[in-house]
């Protein structure tokens, strides 16, 4: 009896050690993240570093002193995890960019941001794959099969939608921040799409019926996910304009905004979709239908609450994968040729350059073919941008890295580990060079985009930045939803009032006529006891 309580009262003291070890890492964890705001907010102003880097830069340092003082034996607080990234942190950021996204100008370009995302990917895959092919075989890096080369093409073309929010400002460069970052979500929806088709298909026996196979399974998950996002978002708007729940609290409007944004992910994930894809268009439609129902309290509130989830979520990524770069397990097993992992990392990243170039100059080129108006036209200026803007790879590629070469914890097989290094000597690089350059680069190319493009192309029905006042009157939300409040330029109402597009014209005909009399909308404002709006409508009487 005796040796069983020692036996239970040593297991507990085992468990609040642990407990305790991850509370205090969890402490490190948050001031580091307090530490990359407060850092960040003082370099604001720099034209080189972005909140990306500076936490990814954090991250390293922060890595090295702990690799010193636990004496080689580990640089992170926190152990990555693919479920943390997929399931808790890729979806406030993807929701926030399609909550806040120019609708207009992102459908605009719809076909062009498909186009690139989609048979761009396929391209870039397909030259890495060759290209790695090609060139590990002749290295001594070890055992890889067909499958890990087709892996790796997937990994590689996966962009980092997440640093491209960072280095492109959706005012100052509306056109290339939409071509961008739209066809980053469609890439990563691609990139796992496609990865998880060459873990599932046999390639020991390769034939047409494959690749037929492969696009009729990219063409469901992209109809499904954009069908079950947009079915979700116009629940929740028809649940909160029929139920008013701001007359009563509005916490409660927040609180089903966020939950039922991802509810639509969970649902994805959970039907095999893409979650990606259905959590952005979930995001769209919200910002169509739901945020115009809701307070005016609530509007505010969401639109900081949605961007301040995401603003920690893309901190948290980078700093730990800056953390996670230096774990010295991983290097371990690929310390004994040095020389081998930087020429694999040298070539990976000339195969990402070229796969990149190899579709977005011949794709431009045909677009602007179809163009008949020059101000549609990508300027080969722009194509520079869209190319190097698109080469930094992030914790997807990360993820998706893991999966294929861990097995459980750290490969000890020397190929796999090579291959995990390197993904993070590109991570690295890729983030820190090539995104340090870009906005210098966008300068450089496009001197006067500030000035020509930030009152162009403002699109009414979506959510203002959130650089409104938290605590102010209200005014700049408010003018959002009642266009009579504050005056629009004219070219915007001649151009809301007749759009040139005719697949626009018949939406905005069918949005009138069923879509907000059923779900609300922009011109639906909810009559709320004590509201402003109330007392603007007294008033007026």
């Amino acid at each position: 009896m005796a040796i069983e309580l020692s036996s239970v009262v040593s297991r507990l003291q085992m468990v609040s050690t642990s407990d305790h070890a991850s509370v205090v890492s969890m402490n490190l964890f948050v001031a580091l993240l307090c530490a990359c705001i407060v850092i960040g907010h003082l370099l604001e102003e720099n034209r080189w570093v972005n909140e990306s880097i500076t936490a990814l830069l954090i991250g390293v340092c922060t890595g090295v002193v702990i690799l010193l003082s636990s004496r080689g034996k580990s640089s992170h607080l926190l152990v990555f995890s693919e479920d943390l990234f997929f399931i808790y942190l890729l979806p406030p950021i993807i929701f926030n960019a399609g909550f806040q996204v120019k609708k207009k100008q992102f459908f605009v370009n719809f076909s062009t941001i498909v186009l690139f995302g989609a048979v761009g990917t396929l391209i870039s895959c397909a030259i890495i794959s060759l290209g790695v092919t090609q060139f590990f075989k002749r290295m001594d890096i070890g055992s890889l099969d067909i499958g890990d080369y087709l892996a790796i093409g997937a990994i590689f073309a996966a962009t980092d939608s997440v640093c491209t929010l960072q280095v492109l400002n959706q005012d100052e460069t509306p056109l290339l921040y939409s071509l961008v970052f739209g066809e980053g979500v469609v890439n990563d929806a691609t990139s796992v799409v496609l990865f998880n088709a060459i873990q599932s298909f046999d390639l020991n026996h390769i034939d047409p019926r494959i690749a037929l196979h492969f696009l009729g399974n990219f063409f469901y998950l992209f109809l499904t996910s954009t069908m079950l996002g947009a079915i979700t978002g116009l629940v929740s708007a028809y649940i909160i304009k029929k139920l008013y729940f701001g007359r009563h609290s509005t916490d409660r409007e927040v609180a089903l905004m966020i939950l039922m944004a991802y509810l639509s992910y969970m649902l994805a994930e959970l039907f095999y979709l893409s979650g990606i894809l259905t959590v952005f268009f979930c995001g769209i439609v919200m910002s169509h239908y739901t945020w115009h129902n809701v307070t005016e309290s609530s509007r505010i509130t969401t639109k900081h609450s949605f961007a301040t989830l995401s603003f920690v979520a893309e901190i948290f990524i980078f700093l730990y994968v800056g953390m996670d770069a230096l774990d010295i397990e991983k290097w371990r097993f690929a310390s004994n040729s040095p020389g081998t992992s930087v020429a694999v990392s040298s070539i990976l990243l000339a195969l990402i350059m070229a796969g990149r170039a190899a579709f977005v100059f011949p794709l431009s080129f045909l677009i602007n073919l179809v163009k008949k108006s020059p101000n549609e036209k990508i300027s080969f200026r722009q194509q520079v941008i869209i190319w190097w803007a698109g080469l930094m790879r992030g914790a997807v590629s990360m993820a998706l890295a893991y999966n294929q070469f861990t097995r459980a914890g750290h490969t000890q097989l020397r190929a796999n580990a090579i291959m995990i290094t390197s993904t993070i000597t590109v991570v690295l690089f890729s983030t820190v060079v090539f995104g340090l350059m870009t906005k210098p680069l966008i300068r450089f190319l496009l001197p006067h985009t500030k000035h020509t493009t930030s009152m162009v192309l403002s699109d009414s029905s979506t959510p203002k930045s959130v650089n409104v006042p938290l605590l102010g009157e209200g005014q700049d939300s408010e003018a959002d939803l009642v266009n009579t409040t504050v005056p629009r330029p004219g070219s915007i109402r001649a151009l809301l009032a007749t759009p040139t597009h005719t697949v626009h014209r018949y939406w905005r005909k069918f949005d009138d006529a069923f879509m907000r009399p059923v779900f609300g909308g922009r011109g639906f404002v909810p009559y709320v006891p004590g509201s402003p709006t109330e007392r603007s409508f007294l008033q007026g009487q």
